[in-house]
């Protein structure tokens, strides 16, 4: 696992009201603050261009349709770190340097500890190594 790092601003975007809410009680008790739980493209746009966002938490599919994948480009256009947490990790497609990897779902939260940790080290410029249940993207 990489080291500890500081405390972060992360966005979820997740249309699965239950899923959201324990992926936000994790990352609070990690000592992450939960920048918002948005569920479609719109809001999660609105969201990360309203408030300061170091890292998104994207699924691929949400209640406007698969639309996770041009999510995550465009947050990370915005200087916005991305890991997916997805069932579909084959629609992802390509991507740029800052989105990170991808967890499939179901997950637990050891994963999501240790992949939320690297991910905000290599954003910090750290030399890491990936938690081995994370797909790399890049």
């Amino acid at each position: 696992m990489p080291e500890q790092t500081v405390p972060a601003r992360i966005l979820i975007v997740e249309d699965e009201t239950l899923v959201a809410m324990e992926l936000g009680l994790i990352l609070e008790d990690l000592g992450h603050q939960v920048a918002g739980i948005v569920s479609d493209s719109r809001s999660a746009l609105e969201k990360a261009g309203a408030e300061t966002v170091d890292l998104a938490i994207v699924d691929v599919h949400l209640a406007d349709g698969p639309t996770g994948p041009e999510i995550g480009r465009r947050l990370a256009a915005q200087g916005v770190s991305v890991l997916f947490m997805t069932g579909n990790p084959s629609m992802i497609g390509p991507v740029p340097s800052t989105i990170v990897g991808v967890m499939s779902k179901p997950t637990d939260e050891r994963l999501i500890g240790n992949a939320v940790a690297y991910a905000l080290a290599c954003r910090e410029g750290r030399d890491v190594s990936p938690p081995a249940q994370l797909r790399l993207l890049n």
